[in-house]
């Protein structure tokens, strides 16, 4: 598929709950996910993906503030419909392989852009992936759908 899909940020937390923070670029370990990241580990959810077009939607309500990482994501992207891709899609990002796991999740409890805005698109429209090969992302990759 030729669609120009791109990394626009990589995002870090230590502790769960957390606003992310941009960093330069990441590690993104196999089966673990981000190393550093609170929700890295052995599960199905080890990557966030949140479209930058779904924080402009945002944007749009009049939420003002908001930037990559503000809705908990690992890996802000630009150019792609995350959440209609299926689960089992395969992509490649930088020297990464990752797999859709998931596709949204519940809301959290005290969820701070739920409390600002009385909605949060991270359920809708935010993806899950599980890391299939290791290797480092920055802001600029290609996004590759296999």
């Amino acid at each position: 598929m030729s669609i120009m899909a791109k990394v626009i940020a990589i995002n870090i937390s230590e502790k769960k709950g957390e606003i992310k923070h941009p960093i330069e670029k990441g590690f993104f370990k196999e089966n673990h996910g981000l190393i550093e990241d609170a929700h890295a580990g052995k599960w199905h959810r080890q990557v966030s993906l949140l479209g930058n077009e779904s924080i402009e939607k945002m944007q749009r309500l009049g939420i003002e503030g908001l930037s990559p990482g503000k809705f908990a994501e690992n890996i802000t992207t630009e150019g792609l419909v995350l959440y209609e891709l299926p689960i089992g899609t395969k992509m490649k990002i930088g020297e990464v392989l990752m797999e859709v796991t998931q596709i949204g999740k519940e809301c959290h409890e005290g969820c701070e852009i739920r409390k600002l805005t009385g909605d949060c698109i991270m359920p809708k429209e935010g993806i899950f992936t599980k890391i299939l090969k290791s290797g480092w992302i920055e802001p600029g990759d290609e996004i590759e759908i296999l």
